[in-house]
């Protein structure tokens, strides 16, 4: 902003124009008016500093920095630059205040560099006040096209020793400088702003782990000869989901020793490592159940209840059970449903149909109630997808509309290959996002086979 490559026109790496203040579609959380009294101005000081700390997403939090900076004094021009790990040049330029024309005047101009002003500040992390930017020693010029500013603020945002970033404030709107009351409390809000920062990162890096950790719980599929076979899993696209976010959505293949497969698909109520754990112990109790061979779906469902049921506080579960087999050539399937959603299932030729049969009570409801199988046989080239209630749940639709668009979206993708399709079925789902998903989708042969390994 005060050199040539330093101006406020993007994101630095992005590439693209970053929204501008006035013109900008997306309203500020917040909006705090410039306060003219001290008692006012401490007044908009801390509601500033709670609207700050309400954001747990970083470039939310990033942004509401600088759009409560410049209301606090009044500026036209706010940006937040954000250093590199090293801390010696910016990795993240974050502007606002620029019309829509300004930001196509700079089109195709230099990312900022951090030279400059910009580049003092990022070396002496201190608060600057600067009356005329094209006077001061360290001014370098504006590049073509830049909006012309003349007053700055700038102030470091750091806490412990770290510096996070440098807030930049231009040009009050009554066109007086920068006073000393603007520097305290810009000063004050950047003290509140690293906070939020701080607090940002350790929530993603929280969540990044969480989301590590269910993946570890989730088997990698095995190979079967004679069957294609692909998962997907996708946490909560929900803003603000918990930085613990880990949800009891599962799936699994377990190759039995007739060559017969049983797969699995299923749900823990609950978004917390107790869910987890709870996903984790249920489907090793599973695989050891199936392994036994002791009887159809509905048997080794009734089983696994009466095992859970003796583990105190096990929370309520879904599952959806199925028992695939070659007899003969011809490909069964054979399903129990613990009040999972009906699985769907692709005819080459003949569209989707929604596997609907008697769906039992959940898991750990009450496991003296009886329990029941289904079958139908599987055409050649029929592809079984089985998912989880956070692929069709949406809070403004039936689960009936939801599963009715997944056989829509299923059935124009059909011949896709199977890893595509569960991608096209998680990328363009029917729900609103606020829960996990898991999907997991088995494909016969088109012409009978044998044996399945």
């Amino acid at each position: 902003m005060t050199e040539r490559g330093d101006s406020f026109h993007r994101k630095a790496g992005s590439g693209q124009p970053a929204p501008a203040s006035p013109a900008d579609p997306e309203p500020r959380a917040v909006r705090v008016e410039h306060p003219r009294g001290a008692d006012d101005r401490v007044q908009a000081l801390l509601e500033a500093v709670l609207a700050i700390s309400r954001e747990l997403e970083l470039p939310m939090v990033l942004r509401q920095i600088v759009s409560t900076a410049m209301d606090l004094v009044g500026a036209r021009y706010g940006a937040l630059g954000v250093l590199d790990d090293r801390g010696v040049s910016l990795a993240e330029f974050i502007p606002l205040g620029l019309s829509e024309r300004e930001y196509r005047d700079l089109a195709g101009v230099e990312l900022p560099q951090g030279r400059g002003l910009l580049g003092r500040l990022i070396r002496e992390p201190i608060s600057m006040r600067v009356d005329d930017i094209t006077a001061h020693p360290d001014s370098v010029g504006f590049p073509p096209g830049h909006p012309p500013m003349r007053t700055l603020l700038g102030v470091g945002i750091g806490m412990g020793g770290r510096t996070y970033g440098n807030l930049y404030l231009c040009d009050r709107s009554d066109g007086q400088p920068f006073d000393e009351d603007d520097e305290s409390i810009v000063v004050a809000l950047a003290g509140a702003a690293a906070v939020a920062v701080e607090h940002a990162r350790l929530f993603d890096q929280v969540r990044s782990g969480a989301e590590r950790f269910q993946r570890l719980l989730l088997p990698r599929l095995p190979e079967l000869p004679g069957l294609s076979v692909a998962e997907i899993y996708r946490p909560s696209s929900e803003p603000g989901a918990g930085a613990g976010h880990v949800g009891g959505d599962w799936y699994d293949i377990v190759p039995l020793p007739d060559g017969s497969i049983g797969a699995v698909v299923g749900d823990v109520v609950g978004h917390d490592l107790v869910a987890a754990a709870a996903m984790a112990c249920t489907r090793n109790m599973l695989r050891a159940l199936l392994f036994d061979r002791c009887g159809p779906p509905s048997v080794v469902l009734s089983q696994l209840d009466r095992a859970l049921d003796a583990i105190d506080e096990n929370p309520v579960t879904t599952v959806c059970l199925a028992h695939i087999e070659n007899v003969d050539g011809t490909w069964t399937l054979s399903w129990s449903s613990a009040g999972h959603l009906p699985s769907l299932l692709l005819t080459p030729g003949a569209g989707a149909r929604s596997l609907d049969s008697l769906q039992d009570i959940p898991l750990g409801v009450d496991p003296r109630l009886p329990r029941h199988d289904h079958r139908v046989v599987l055409p050649p080239g029929a592809t079984l997808i089985l998912f989880t209630d956070g692929l069709v749940e949406h809070r403004s639709r039936t689960i009936d509309e939801g599963l009715a668009a997944l056989a829509t979206l299923a059935t124009a993708h059909a011949e896709e290959p199977l890893r595509t399709l569960c991608q096209v079925l998680a990328d363009n789902h029917p729900s609103d996002g606020h829960d996990d998903l898991a999907i997991l989708a088995i494909r016969v042969p088109d012409e009978a086979a044998q044996t399945v390994g």
